[in-house]
């Protein structure tokens, strides 16, 4: 009688292990790569909504600027209204706790920060996300 083993050699098991570790150290970059780049474009779609939102409120209100207020989420009747935002934006670029919070200020940012999600500007309505420069473009995390 002949004995036939069915099994897996330790080199075997060895050379799969290693592939395995190969292919997933050229998956896992791109998918940090790809996080990255999600929150970019979200927070990118979210200051465009809050520029519509601002925009169609002025064509209702007689170029009256809506009552935004410095804080965390106080949009004033900009989500009161709801006519122009069901909820308050977050900006995800940010990614933490701030990333709701809005201070006055009439610039955009000029370096990458952490300290708040929304700037905007009261005399003119204008607004920029948290973390990016005049053109909508991120400035790189640390």
């Amino acid at each position: 009688m002949q004995r036939i083993d069915r099994g897996f050699t330790l080199v075997e098991i060895l050379i799969v292990v290693v592939i395995l570790g190969i292919l997933a150290g050229i998956v896992v970059p791109q998918f940090i790569g790809a996080t990255q780049r999600a929150s970019e474009t979200s927070a990118i779609h979210e200051v465009k909504r809050l520029r519509k939102a601002v925009e169609v409120y002025l064509i209702r209100h007689e170029n009256v600027l809506p009552d935004v207020a410095e804080g965390d989420e106080t949009w004033g009747s900009l989500i009161t209204a709801k006519d122009y935002l069901k909820t308050a934006p977050v900006n995800p670029y940010i990614g933490n706790e701030n990333s709701g919070v809005i201070i006055f200020r009439d610039t955009p940012d000029n370096a990458y920060q952490t300290d708040y999600g929304w700037i905007y500007d009261p005399a003119t309505g204008d607004i920029w996300a948290g973390g990016f420069d005049a053109d909508d473009n991120p400035y790189p995390k640390p």
